[in-house]
């Protein structure tokens, strides 16, 4: 099969979930032109590649578009096999599949609930945050991660190390905004130590740098 030409990203600055999607597209070294979506007047052409969830990103490959974050990261990674970040194994590929999910399904939007409650409430959302990601810490440590590994994925990020690290750029302006401490080392310190070290890969210094004129300010 031909290697794709004409490489388009649909995004926006103000989604964490298009940010993924920059960082595994520079992480293989794919030229791609970026297209900064206005969330608040989204085109027709752009509705149309996305109809369903209407949302950023689109990837659009040789006028072929495929929505989704976590769709997208797998797309890409099965199209470039420079620096996989999926395990070759499948028992190990569905544990990586499983934890991805479970930060979709659980993690994401717990942070939604903390943004949206106060007082009291907002410190229960906090605990149960915590708990979420105590059982991310246990899982991934005990299915995947090598002890010694600077990332899960090993030596070099995979789909997990991208997606946390797109955690993290969330977690710490939620920090700031609110007052609140999420990312605690001795709670998680695995979770964290890759966090950290993913932040410091040239590739994210990189995106971070090209879409500093607009705040990343949420997930979505």
């Amino acid at each position: 099969m031909d290697e794709p030409k004409d490489i388009k990203l649909f995004g926006s600055a103000r989604s964490g979930y298009a940010t993924l999607v920059h960082h595994v597209l520079r992480l293989k070294g794919v030229s791609y032109d970026y297209v900064n979506v206005d969330l608040k007047n989204k085109s027709e052409e752009f509705l149309r590649m996305n109809p369903v969830h209407k949302k950023v990103p689109v990837l659009v490959v040789d006028g072929k578009p495929i929505p989704e974050s976590l769709v997208i990261l797998q797309y890409v990674d099965e199209t470039w096999k420079e620096h996989p970040i999926m395990p070759q194994d499948p028992y190990l590929k569905s544990k990586v599949r499983f934890w991805a999910d479970f930060i979709y399904q659980k993690i994401v939007p717990q942070t939604y609930v903390i943004i949206q409650s106060e007082g009291d409430a907002q410190k229960k959302a906090v605990e149960e945050l915590f708990g979420l990601l105590g059982t991310l810490e246990d899982g991934v440590k005990r299915e995947l991660h090598v002890q010694g590994s600077l990332f899960i994925n090993g030596l070099k990020p995979g789909l997990l190390d991208i997606i946390l690290g797109g955690c993290r750029t969330a977690l710490k302006r939620m920090e700031g905004l609110h007052g609140l401490k999420l990312l605690d080392e001795k709670q998680i310190p695995l979770l964290c130590s890759v966090m950290d070290a993913y932040a410091e890969l040239g590739f994210v210094k990189e995106t971070d740098e090209m879409l500093k004129p607009i705040s990343v300010i949420c997930w979505i």
